[in-house]
């Protein structure tokens, strides 16, 4: 019986504090779960501890978990993929990871942030490397990585042009303490991932300084309006910046 994408191990590419919290996640699902490190001596010592000791080391590895330190091995049998690197990485991680992918591949990413030099956004650099047609979708949302790892409750949002492959990640990923949403604006959702760190070191400039929290509020309020702004002018929907991709992610961070 040939295998289906939900039957499928789903890679994690980025075995950073957030990266290796969605591979948890995902494996404590049930789902067969393959994490990969670009460091070889960093994924032996994940393979053999079973554990991050660098960024989430009370988080043990459930047994659905495994690691590879080879790209090719990574990707052998996947077809969904999940990148979790930084953006100045993504373009080359994708490149790398690209001459290797099998079947009708589909492509996700935890990454928040535009290209750096390009200002392009990541669903754009995924379209430049798999093709137009290749599925995509961005995971984003209030996260911290050790909450998740830990399983406190957590919403996120899936947002994807390709309703299909939106809701079958999120199958993957929900369960009772993680909540996912699903959505066709994914400019909008990535818009308002990236734009939210400007708002964040605004206030934290701000608190820096001693100026209060009129001023936070004032900052948080109407740099979200012009987040909005921003975020519609370059394709986004207005109500996306008031859920977990907008809003939600300003408030926690």
């Amino acid at each position: 019986m040939s295998e289906t994408p939900d039957t499928h191990p789903i890679t994690v590419l980025g075995a950073g504090a957030w990266g290796t919290a969605i591979a948890i996640l995902l494996a404590r699902n049930e789902e067969p779960t393959i994490l990969w490190s670009w460091e070889p001596e960093h994924a032996r010592a994940l393979h053999e501890d079973r554990v991050n000791q660098r960024f989430l080391p009370n988080s043990p590895f459930p047994p659905m978990l495994s690691i590879a330190g080879d790209l090719a091995d990574a990707l052998s049998r996947a077809q969904d993929i999940l990148l979790a690197v930084p953006s100045h990485a993504f373009r080359g991680v994708l490149e790398a990871a690209a001459p290797m992918f099998t079947g009708n591949v589909r492509i996700a990413w935890a990454t928040k942030g535009f290209e750096p030099g390009t200002g392009r956004l990541l669903h754009q650099v995924v379209q430049d490397i798999a093709g137009p047609n290749t599925p995509a979708a961005v995971l984003s949302g209030p996260t911290f990585a050790t909450e998740v790892a830990k399983g406190l409750p957590t919403a996120v949002t899936i947002a994807s042009t390709h309703p299909v492959f939106a809701c079958d990640l999120a199958t993957r990923l929900h369960n009772r303490r993680f909540r996912v949403y699903t959505s066709r604006d994914i400019v909008g959702v990535q818009v308002g991932g990236a734009v939210k760190n400007v708002l964040a070191i605004a206030a934290g400039i701000a608190d820096g300084l001693g100026f209060g929290a009129n001023t936070r509020a004032a900052l948080v309020t109407r740099g979200l309006a012009e987040l909005m702004r921003l975020g519609v002018a370059l394709g986004g929907k207005h109500d996306t910046f008031m859920g977990l991709a907008g809003l939600g992610d300003l408030v926690l961070t």
